[in-house]
């Protein structure tokens, strides 16, 4: 970079530097985050420095665009990564999808190959109905059928998938194996 373009960048730095900081503390909640946080920018914004009119517009908003972009970037990799915890358990936890893998795909294989053997309609209702986790009636919209169907369709594919998984007991030291319960046009639980 020119020697020229250089010295407004660090006139810039000096004269704004604090301010952008304090916006990056109150973004981030902590004041070595928005150090790190600005730092990251400021090297963003001295890439782009060189391309910028400086001259007639001021790089604050740049920057401030730079600062929140980088925030979320970071906000969304964080997101992803393992969080700490106060102790780690002895066991995995079922409920978290812990336990065997291995057990986990049996199980897996078993629900699979239990709704490849239901009718069509049946295995869609109960796919989106409970998988998806849609209403009554987004289903019915999306089947082209109605409410009253869908509501037969659940009730008939979860009598058929109970009868053919059984009552499953190798799996519930693993975790719950529950499937909702929806109530037949009759009114008696199924």
């Amino acid at each position: 970079m020119r020697a020229d373009l250089e010295e407004s960048f660090a006139t810039f730095v000096r004269a704004r530097g604090a301010h952008h900081l304090r916006v990056a503390a109150l973004l981030t909640g902590s004041m070595a985050e928005a150090e790190d946080l600005v730092q990251a920018s400021l090297v963003r914004l001295y890439r782009a420095w060189p391309r910028l009119d400086v001259t007639t517009t001021s790089p604050d908003a740049y920057l401030r665009t730079i600062i929140v972009n980088t925030r979320r970037s970071w906000w969304r990799a964080r997101w992803r990564q393992e969080a700490p915890v106060a102790s780690v358990p002895d066991r995995p936890d079922p409920a978290d999808g812990g336990g065997d893998p291995a057990d986990r795909q049996a199980l897996g294989s078993l629900v699979r190959s239990a709704l490849a053997g239901l009718p069509r309609q049946q295995r869609a209702v109960l796919v989106l109905r409970y998988l998806e986790d849609l209403p009554e009636a987004e289903v019915a919209a999306l089947l082209g059928c109605s409410v009253g169907s869908v509501k037969t369709h659940a009730y008939r594919g979860l009598r058929a998938l109970r009868s053919s998984l059984g009552s499953l007991t190798e799996f519930t030291e693993f975790g719950r194996v529950s499937v909702n319960e929806t109530v037949p046009p009759g009114g008696e639980k199924g």
